[in-house]
This record gives structure tokens, C-alpha cells and sequence, in this order.
């Protein structure tokens, strides 16, 4: 396939705007390969937006420039990319080397917004990992820099891809339970992945901004889409009770730890290669440990967050995020004037198959190579007076049940194709995902309800935007 810069555009502009129609561009452009530049070259960096568009798109598409603060990570992740690009320690000489006609942004997530509003000044279409960015004032920043620039901002949600997320929408699309009026959401992290929150950087809000922007706006960016609205105020409540300074003791991190006969949560990092090549050996260059100790004082996160939220169009949500569970999945019901939708994913008590170690489960959701197991995964219709409907939707397991690659294909590939379902995400969506979290946070440390509309120049609208 072919894809020359008027498309790709074309594509960003689409994507941006969550629309079908294709945006008209000027310019004398030429068939040639999408330049990309990356900066971040973390394993999130390296693998889903590295070596995988390598891997399936590079007939239309070369890294033409790599930058990241860490020289180590930064030559680790040319290799395991699988390309021969310049490298940049400098991220500003590498956009004005290499030009590139698309930044894809996988930094820490207290750092997006730099790049991001860089990336725009200096010309470059920009896709970035989510979240968006980690408070309101960096936000007010991206929203202003992008309607300043004649370039497109995108976010990668990929949640909303997989085909069970998307089967929710349908039928909320569809009103087969009427107009939904309140949702009950839980998500609950387990004892191996939850924990590794703790274990990285993402333990320090200053880094993160805590799990309420870092993991809830996957949650909070799905809600948003299928409900069709904007959120309008939130009232919170998280502590921190497990991690952190409530742990019975504390090392220098797992390699280094006395107590790692008696920790249960003891990991040993230097069974994995990749982890060993891409972090420890380059510690050496910034000091970021990536098996810190779970324990450590200066985590500052919550673990327990529950949320009410209001939206524009006066459904109600009532959100839980737990993160020391036995078991890794979510659940979500919407009630409606006309009955009710539950569905869930993991539940091992309520798993129709078989199910997986949590190790496994965590492996296959991260996983863009190997094996790819189709499952099979209930959802509950209720209507009013009659009995309920049990319905199946058959899923791929491997990359966060299949959206990773729907996600890569609809921005590469095929953004002319019609999508009823609107799934694609630009600036507005990151925003209004990132707000809740952060207005989460406010509401916490304030006591009282926080309005959407205090936070940025954003005004929460009954009906999401598509233009």
C-alpha cells in the first residue's frame, strides 16, 4: 500500500476530529513513506508504537528520528525497533534534523504535554499515548496550542477498539435498553499488574498523576464514548491503605531487598531480558529504577478511588478502581428506562471458559506477537417484564482484546472506511477523560464536588462533539 503526506494527513484530520469526512489540504506533495519520529522509547514506546508499525506498516512508514532523555534506553530501543535512524539525546535537533511528518509522543506522562505543544510548533502532526497529560493547567496548554496550529493533535485510545468494548456501544447506539440514565463501573487491578503501578514511576503523582489520569482514563474515555456525553461534575474519595508507607517494610528495590523470602509481592526482574537490556542496564544514565520497592516512602498515589460523576445529558456514574485484587477484570451495567446491560471481562467466578493465570492475562493484553486466542465473552440484556438475554461476542486476547491493531490500522490504513461507531479520539476525548481523574483528585483533597467547567476553557456539552 501507498500512502503519500496528503493522505496521512487526511487521516490525522479524521482521527482528530472523530468525524468521517476528509478535511481538503493544500500543498505539492509526493507518493513517499510517512516519516514518524518517536520520543519516549520506554517498552510501551519500543514495542506497540515501535517495532509493531515496523513490523506490519513499514511499506508505508520509516522512523526517520528516536529521541529520548536516556542515551541507554535510547540505543536499546533503536535495536529492538529494528531500524537504523539517527538517535537524539536532544529532542528540539531532532525535530529540526529530521522533520518528520508525524511525532508519536510515549514519554512520561507528567512530560506529554511538552512535547506535544513542541511537536505542533515545529511543524509535526502529533499522536500521543495516553493519557493526555496529568492536570488542568498542562491540558488548557495543549487545548490552546493546538487551536493555534494549522498541524492535528490525536490520542490512542485503544480501548475502544476491542470488539466487546465496541458490541456496548451498538447496543447502547441502539437503545435496546432506552435512554440510559445511570452506570454502575468497577475495575479492579490485581496483586501483579496493580502492583506495578506502585513499583514505577507511576508511584509518584508528580509523574503520573495518580491511577485517577494514568490507568482510570482508559475507564473514563470509554464511559464518555458510550454514554455520548461530556462529564459535568465528580466527587471523590481514594486513600492510600496498602502501598506505600503502610507496608510492613521496605528495601532498596526487589534485587536488593532483605526480606525477599517473606515479601509476597517480591519480583524478580532479572528473569526477563527485555526488562534487564531496556531499564537496569541503563540505570546508570538517569537513576529510574524499574523494580523499586512497592513499600517505599515517596509513593504519594492512591489505591482505593471510588467516584460519582454527573454528565451533561444527567446520567449518573458511580466508579470504583481497586488496586490490590485477587483477580484482574472490570464490570460495568447501565440502567436504562427501558432495563439493563451487564457485562464483564475476567470475572473468574462468572467466566463462562476456562480461564487464565493473571499472568497470562496480563501477558496477552500486552502482547503484540505470538499466539492469539479467541475467546468468547458474555453480555446481559434485560428488558422490562420480559426475561433477561444472554448474548456472546467473540474476541481476540492478545493486544488489549484486539483494539491495538484495529487502533493501527484505522490511523494507517483505512481512515477513509465509515466507522458508525465514532471510536475514533482526538483532543476534546483525551481532555474530557483526563479532567475527570483530575477533577477526582481536586474533590479529594477539597471535600466537595468539582464542576468540569472550573477546570479548563472547555464547556461540558449534553451531546459529545464529532467536529
Amino acid at each position: 500500500m501507498n500512502l503519500n503526506r496528503r493522505t496521512f494527513i487526511a487521516n490525522v484530520g479524521l482521527l482528530a476530529a472523530g468525524t468521517v469526512s476528509i478535511p481538503s489540504f493544500g500543498g505539492d506533495f509526493v507518493n513517499r513513506k510517512l516519516r514518524v519520529a518517536l520520543v519516549g522509547t520506554g517498552i510501551r514506546g519500543i514495542t506497540f508504537w515501535g517495532k509493531r508499525l515496523v513490523d506490519q506498516y513499514s511499506d508505508i512508514l520509516e522512523f526517520v528520528g528516536l529521541s529520548d532523555h536516556n542515551p541507554g534506553r535510547l540505543e536499546f530501543g533503536r535495536s529492538h525497533i529494528g531500524v537504523d535512524c539517527p538517535t537524539f539525546v536532544d529532542f528540539e535537533e531532532m525535530m529540526t534534523t529530521v522533520k518528520p511528518d508525524l511525532l508519536i509522543v510515549t514519554t512520561k506522562d507528567s512530560t506529554h504535554h511538552e512535547f506535544i505543544i513542541k511537536g505542533l510548533k515545529m511543524g509535526s502532526d502529533v499522536l500521543t499515548e495516553k493519557p493526555l497529560t496529568t492536570d488542568e493547567d498542562k491540558c488548557e496548554a495543549i487545548l490552546e496550542a493546538e487551536r493555534n496550529s494549522s498541524r492535528k493533535l490525536i490520542v490512542g485510545f485503544n480501548y475502544r477498539w476491542s470488539p466487546y468494548a465496541t458490541k456496548i456501544k451498538e447496543l447502547l447506539m441502539n437503545k435496546a435498553i432506552g435512554d440510559v440514565t445511570s452506570v454502575e463501573f468497577s475495575w479492579y487491578l490485581n496483586t501483579h499488574h496493580g502492583a506495578s503501578y506502585f513499583r514505577r514511576w507511576h508511584g509518584q503523582r508528580e509523574s503520573g498523576g495518580t491511577l485517577w489520569i494514568h490507568k482510570a482514563t482508559h475507564h473514563f474515555d470509554l464511559l464518555n464514548w458510550w454514554l455520548d456525553s461530556d462529564p459535568e461534575e465528580v466527587f471523590a474519595y481514594g486513600d492510600l491503605e496498602h502501598y506505600g508507607s503502610n507496608g510492613p517494610f521496605r528495601g532498596e528495590n526487589c534485587r536488593n531487598c532483605a526480606h525477599t523470602a517473606s515479601c509476597d509481592y517480591h519480583w524478580d526482574i532479572t528473569k526477563s531480558e527485555m526488562m534487564m537490556n531496556l531499564y537496569v542496564k541503563n540505570e546508570q544514565y538517569d537513576g529510574y529504577i524499574r523494580d523499586n520497592c512497592l513499600f517505599r516512602n515517596e509513593i504519594n498515589i492512591y489505591d482505593k478511588m471510588s467516584a460519582q460523576v454527573k454528565y451533561a445529558n444527567n446520567v449518573t456514574l458511580s466508579y470504583n478502581l481497586t488496586t490490590y485484587s485477587p483477580f484482574e477484570g472490570w464490570k460495568v451495567a447501565f440502567n436504562g428506562t427501558e432495563g439493563r446491560i451487564e457485562a464483564w471481562l475476567d470475572i473468574p467466578h462468572l467466566k463462562i471458559e476456562p480461564g487464565l493465570t493473571q499472568e497470562e492475562l496480563h501477558a496477552l493484553e500486552m502482547s503484540q506477537d505470538g499466539d492469539d486466542p479467541i475467546s468468547h465473552e458474555p453480555i446481559i440484556l434485560h428488558k422490562l417484564w420480559s426475561e433477561h438475554e444472554k448474548m456472546t461476542v467473540s474476541m481476540t486476547r492478545k493486544g488489549h482484546g484486539g483494539g491495538d491493531a484495529k487502533l493501527h490500522d484505522k490511523i494507517f490504513m483505512s481512515p477513509e472506511t465509515d466507522d458508525p461507531y465514532h471510536r475514533a479520539a482526538g483532543v476534546r476525548d483525551g481532555a474530557m477523560s483526563i479532567l475527570i481523574g483530575v477533577a477526582a483528585r481536586k474533590s479529594i483533597e477539597s471535600g466537595r464536588p468539582i464542576r468540569i467547567a472550573e477546570l479548563t476553557s472547555l464547556e461540558p456539552r449534553a451531546v459529545r462533539l464529532r467536529d
